[in-house]
């Protein structure tokens, strides 16, 4: 069984007092097999954020299924949900999502406190997380307090920590200066050959180059698909970059 699977999704979003109809989502299918790390990669507008937010279980379809290790999301109540995403699900945002009152520390196991897991466990699970990700000696200082590439490593161990089956990161390196967007990705691959699931969206080429595969999205459809397979980060950089040419262009992709 696929760890994530998404099949005939379609989101259509209608204004109020019978307004004009907005369809983000038409027919998208896909497969997320455990240990992948997926890129997702799409003009503004083409429907990648709603889809995302959809997998988060923050929006609901207007039709089709997405299924978790075989769990329909949309059949989950209400009140379990937000239970359901610190369990299964860890995220990491473009603008980080870190409570300014709360020590680094306090930020990174906020998800286990809130799970009341036992202090011995979370100290267990912080040290290893800190020593991985080079956070020791932040740990007691304040998000304004640290810059924006230690922020998304600190927002890295707090989506870790809960060993969620799937990382969920919305253009994560889109607040980062070059040299912290390298290290955000190093880690990205290095959490992968671990053993994480990544579904990552995207407007960096260079972002989407270091994942195993990446998907474009095109009037809410999945239009196509690359596999890195055995190419260098730099030769796949240039097979998305073609590929990007070509769907802006309406040309022929070529898988």
């Amino acid at each position: 069984m696929s760890l994530l699977e998404v099949n005939h999704l379609k989101k259509i979003y209608t204004a109020r007092y019978g307004g004009n109809s907005v369809q983000a989502l038409a027919d998208v299918n896909f497969t997320i097999e455990n240990g992948e790390y997926t890129a997702i990669m799409g003009e503004s507008g083409s429907g990648k954020t709603t889809l995302l937010n959809i997998i988060a279980t923050l929006d609901r379809p207007t039709s089709g299924t997405v299924r978790l290790e075989g769990q329909e999301l949309s059949t989950i109540p209400e009140r379990r949900l937000a239970e359901f995403r610190r369990k299964n699900l860890g995220f990491v945002f473009q603008d980080f999502n870190l409570l300014d009152t709360f020590s680094i520390r306090d930020n990174i196991l906020l998800p286990l406190v809130l799970d009341r897991m036992d202090l011995r466990e979370m100290d267990r699970r912080l040290k290893m997380l800190s020593e991985q990700l080079g956070l020791g000696e932040l740990l007691d200082h304040y998000p304004y307090e640290v810059s924006g590439g230690q922020k998304q490593r600190a927002a890295v161990a707090r989506a870790l920590i809960t060993n969620p089956r799937l990382i969920l990161a919305d253009e994560p390196s889109g607040a980062l200066d070059s040299k912290s967007t390298e290290t955000l990705l190093r880690i990205f691959e290095g959490i992968n050959r671990q053993g994480q699931t990544i579904l990552m969206v995207t407007h960096s080429t260079r972002a989407a180059s270091h994942a195993g595969r990446v998907l474009f999205i095109k009037d809410g459809i999945v239009y196509h698909q690359l596999y890195r397979g055995n190419l260098t980060v730099d030769q796949f950089y240039q097979k998305i970059v073609d590929t990007l040419t070509l769907i802006t262009t309406g040309g022929r992709t070529n898988a």
